[in-house]
This record gives structure tokens, sequence and C-alpha cells, in this order.
């Protein structure tokens, strides 16, 4: 009657003589004594003992029912799923000229048009309200408020449907912020808007540079208002894109929303990402500085100094806990401004992974997108799989044009989650930070 094999264990330096154990399936830490470990390990726990790790997800009684269950737990995702989640690309457009732009190679003036607007509109009621499913579409784009006539329209329509309908609707948006005025919010909230993700980089001179206007002019001062006006009326997500080279500097801008009157506790937890090579190209190993392999040293060190920072002045960063892979959920989608269908945002510059449109419906796409690539002995054998399933299918289309074998983290958690299971009990308070995805 062994512990899970999705958990690992730390010394814990705090308190001598003891360990942390860590469910990769579950997220929960509990420390316990070198004694009791080992009489556990021998399988002599005591009943309270038993009953805590099982409730914990650090215990099994039978290690091959739990590996089964593991292969399974997509499929059981899936089926017990009652919400549905799209997100939808209203115009390719956008107020700012990022050089590392990711849909820099085919930004422009181009809006999803009326028609699309409708079918998706049809789809979404007739596929997922008239099946008594939940509903929230996370605008997207572009600056997905440059099309406001359009996400009103949108979400009007399936604010009704969904009241017919017995179901709920729901907004967010992806936006870079400079548009998200409180007036705005105030205006958008009724119709169901309930978070935004907002993007800061770091201190203003770095902001400025990556995240200009199209004119040339910073936009770290708007944004930076604009957060402070909104914060209290709509969960906000913050984050911000960093290299190798500039990631340190990043922490003045917690500096600047705590001296701007931010309260942390209103924000989701801030998730600070590499800047990735642009969509729909290969990349060499030299990519100025962006996201290469989940293993670079510097990434580590990066996740890890960020991570820390941020909790020291009171933020939250999310917990490392299991993460299934948005290809993987049949009840996540992305709608392209021109009806094409897609299983992540980070594939739309590759029209060979589009998964069909919504005109026609959603196709096989087991092979293109090697669904279950993760169901390996290796992988399942592994007490990282419920963090990664495999990593992440955009890596190996970055490096070789093709999804052609899984992203082990394997060696960013061997480097990392110690020191993040560490963070996360000396900061209790706030949850921990997930590897780059």
């Amino acid at each position: 009657m062994p512990l899970s094999r999705y958990h690992v264990r730390y010394p814990d330096p705090d308190c001598p003589g003891s360990r942390l154990l860590f469910s990769t399936k579950k997220g929960s830490v509990v420390r316990i004594s070198d004694r009791r470990l080992a009489a556990i390990l021998d399988g002599n726990p005591t009943v309270s003992e038993r009953a805590t790790l099982t409730r914990l997800e650090l215990w099994t009684d039978d290690p091959a029912v739990e590996r089964a269950g593991m292969a399974d737990i997509v499929a059981r995702t899936n089926a017990r799923s009652r919400r549905f989640v799209a997100t939808v690309v209203l115009t390719l457009d956008c107020n700012l000229d990022c050089p590392y732009c990711f849909e820099g190679d085919f930004r422009g003036n181009f809006p999803m048009e009326a028609d699309t607007a409708r079918l998706l509109v049809e789809v979404v009621t007739r596929d997922q309200i008239g099946r008594g499913r939940d509903v929230e579409i996370r605008f997207y784009g572009g600056e997905p408020l440059m099309a406001l006539p359009r996400l009103k329209a949108i979400s009007r329509s399936l604010q009704q449907a969904a009241e017919s309908g017995g179901t709920t609707y729901s907004m967010s948006l992806v936006t870079n912020g400079t548009l998200l005025t409180r007036p705005l919010v105030e205006e958008l909230l009724p119709l169901g808007l309930e978070s935004a993700q907002v993007t800061l980089d770091g201190s203003p001179e770095i902001h400025d540079r990556q995240r200009p206007f199209a004119s040339g002019r910073g936009s770290y001062g708007t944004i930076l208002k604009n957060v402070v006006d909104v914060h209290k009326s709509v969960t906000l997500k913050l984050g911000g894109n960093f290299t190798q080279d500039n990631f340190r500097r990043f922490p003045r801008m917690l500096d600047d929303l705590l001296a701007a009157g931010v309260d942390p506790a209103r924000l989701d937890p801030i998730q600070f990402a590499p800047i990735l090579p642009r969509s729909g190209r290969t990349a060499g190993h030299d990519a100025g500085g962006c996201l290469f392999t989940g293993d670079e040293p510097w990434l580590i060190e990066a996740a890890l100094y960020l991570r820390e920072e941020t909790l020291a002045r009171g933020f939250a960063v999310d917990r490392p806990g299991m993460g299934i892979c948005m290809v993987e959920l049949e009840d996540r989608l992305v709608v392209n401004r021109d009806g094409t269908l897609y299983k992540c945002p980070a594939f739309l510059g590759w029209p060979e992974l589009s998964v069909g449109t919504l005109a026609e419906g959603i196709g096989d796409y087991s092979e293109s997108h090697r669904l279950d690539f993760w169901k390996t002995e290796t992988c399942l054998d592994c007490a990282y799989l419920p963090l990664c399933f495999g990593g992440c299918r955009l890596l190996p289309m970055l490096r070789r044009g093709a999804i052609d074998g899984v992203d082990c983290r394997k060696p960013f958690f061997d480097a990392a989650l110690e020191k993040i299971i560490l963070q996360g009990v000396r900061h209790p308070r706030a949850p921990a930070i997930r590897p780059p995805s």
C-alpha cells in the first residue's frame, strides 16, 4: 500500500528531521517527520495518517489502478464538463506596435465580419447552450476592444440565449489594457464581463520599448492608470513578457502597482512569461532572448526569481497543480476572426493546424495535434505527469515546425520544483508559479 507515484518529497530546511510531500495531482503539501515517513513507506501508517494522505492524494491503495486512472483522466474530464469556453478573435488590428508581437506576421485591420459573428452565436447557442452548458467567451485579438460593437453584439445575443436556455453566459478579455477604462468596464459588466488579462512589461522603460502605441508613444502610464481605476470593479490577471536580458527589472512593475494604490488581494495571480518567437515560423536556438526550450537555465532562474519577488510584495502567483492542455479538452475552442477553428490561440499562425470552421464543424485532429502523446510508459510512470501531460505542443512547432513528440518538462521540474514548493511554504498566503507553457 504505497504512496502515490504522482508525488515528490524534499527535505524541509525549516524543520530538521522532516520532509515535505507534494502531490502533483492535487497540488497539496504536507510536512511529515522522517521517522513517520519511514513507517509509512514500510506500510505502517496510522489510521489518521492514511486518511490524511488519501485526502491529499498522496496515498493509493493500488498503484496499477491509480496509473490507469491517470491515463483515463482526460476522457473523464471531458465527460464531466458542463462549461464551454471559446477564445474568440474579434480583430487582428491593434493600437500598439509591439516588436515581439506573437501575431506580428499576420496582424492587420482584419475584423470579424457580421456574418461570422452571427454564425458564432448560432453555433454556440445550438451546440452548447442548447445542450445545457454554461458559456464563457474570451475575447482576443489583436486588441479586442477595438472591435467593441461586435463584442457587445455577440455578448448581448449569447446572454439572452443563455437566459432563455437556463444556463449562464460570461465574458473575459485578453487586452493590452490601453482602452480598459472605468466607464468601459461599467458598460460591459451588465453584459457579463468578469475578468481581463492585462500586460505590463516590467519597468516603464522596458514596457514602453516593448509595447509602444502605433504612434511610438509609450503606453505604460495609460495602462497603469486603467489598472488602478478598474481593479476593484473587475478581476484582473496581470503579467508581463520578459527576455533573459531584462527579467530582473520586472519587479519595478510590482512596486509601481503598490505605489499607485493597487490592492494585491483584489488581483488574480500575477503570471510572467518569456517572450516567444513569432507564430507561424520555426526559430533557431538563438532566438534573441526568447524562449526556445522549457528547461533553459536562464528560464528556470527567471521563473524562480520573479516568483520570489512577486510573493515578497504580497501578490499571488499560480500554484503548480494538475494542468491538462486545452488541446485535449473538448470544451475548449478558438474561433478565428474568419470563422476557422483552432484548439489553441498559439496555433493561429499555422493554418494547417486548423481543426475546422464554424460552418462545417470540427474535424478529426487526433493525429495532427498528437492527442494522448503523453500516454507512454515513461510519462505515465513520471511523478511530474499531472503537471505537464507531455508539455506544450507549441515549442516543438517553434523548434521544428511539427508536433513530433512530447516537450518533456522533467529537467525544469528537477531543477525548480523543490524551490517552488519551499517558496510556497514560506509564503503560505500566496500560491506558487507554473512553468511557462
